[in-house]
């Protein structure tokens, strides 16, 4: 893929993920992401003096690497790749990248400050992966039984996911996939720290929608929001395509649902459900 035909620097590459190793990037990625940087994760899940940061990453990786690897091996998964990254171990040149995350040891490092136990991650993802746009069909959904224990852990996603569905007054029948190759599910999003504020979100987000439309021959893509950049760019996708802002609220505002309103406490993140219309109806 071209530096013209994706609009990135000649150094950086899109390419569509695959295997375990991919999968297990790109849940790091998502992962560190959350914990440190996302305006819902960072905020609400502070840490005790028995649960450092680390270990929410290490609990977060565990339980969500099913969700990851279902995306990843759908085939519908891009990342930008750095095709000039300087790998950091010996090792990790040889392999192609390598994550050196110690993900059995669960003992606590709170009297480290959040900044080393920051950057002491970021320095373990040695790998040239640097953004992610995970997907997949949604006529072959997630294993609810194999997403509970990343629900058990966090239970504001499935809190959010219900109070989401309750907004969203469409007729099912007028989007939803009767067969694969339909309506594509977005699943993740999340840039290494340190590329920030490059455009690869927007850049790989917009190549999503093109590919999912000339190559994939998908009519509809969905994806749900918690961050205000990722909302931006869905909400407004290039010409030809079309976008839906289908739902829209604030969960410290929800009067009706107590329990929603406690798991987000902390955050004043605006939650949305967007659909992109890839192809008008036939």
């Amino acid at each position: 893929m071209t530096s013209d035909e994706t609009g990135l620097p000649p150094r950086y590459e899109i390419r569509t993920l695959v295997g375990p190793e991919h999968a297990k990037w790109a849940c790091a990625l998502v992962t560190h992401c959350s914990i440190f940087a996302s305006p819902v994760f960072s905020k609400v899940h502070t840490t005790t003096s028995t649960q450092s940061r680390t270990q929410l990453c290490y609990a977060m990786f565990r339980t969500a690497l099913y969700q990851m690897s279902h995306q990843v091996d759908s085939g519908l998964s891009l990342g930008i790749f750095d095709t000039e990254y300087q790998f950091k171990r010996h090792v990790s040149a040889e392999t192609g990248g390598k994550l050196y995350w110690d993900l059995e040891n669960d003992a606590s490092t709170s009297t480290r400050s959040e900044q080393f136990e920051d950057q002491l991650l970021l320095e373990q993802m040695d790998f040239p992966l640097v953004s992610v746009a995970l997907a997949y069909d949604s006529f072959c959904p997630l294993d609810p039984t194999k997403l509970q224990p990343l629900y058990d852990l966090f239970p504001l996603i499935p809190l959010r996911n219900k109070a989401t569905d309750k907004r969203d007054h469409r007729n099912p029948a007028e989007w939803q996939a009767t067969g694969p190759g339909e309506v594509l599910f977005r699943g993740g999003t999340a840039t290494k720290a340190g590329e920030e504020g490059k455009g690869f979100m927007k850049k790989l987000s917009w190549y999503m929608m093109r590919k999912a439309a000339a190559d994939w021959r998908f009519r509809g893509i969905q994806i749900g929001t918690v961050h205000d950049a990722v909302s931006s760019v869905w909400s407004r996708p290039p010409a030809p395509f079309t976008a839906e802002v289908v739902v829209r609220f604030k969960c410290k505002d929800d009067d009706d649902d107590e329990e929603l309103r406690k798991c987000f406490e902390g955050s004043d993140q605006e939650v949305t459900m967007i659909y992109v219309t890839l192809k008008a109806p036939n």
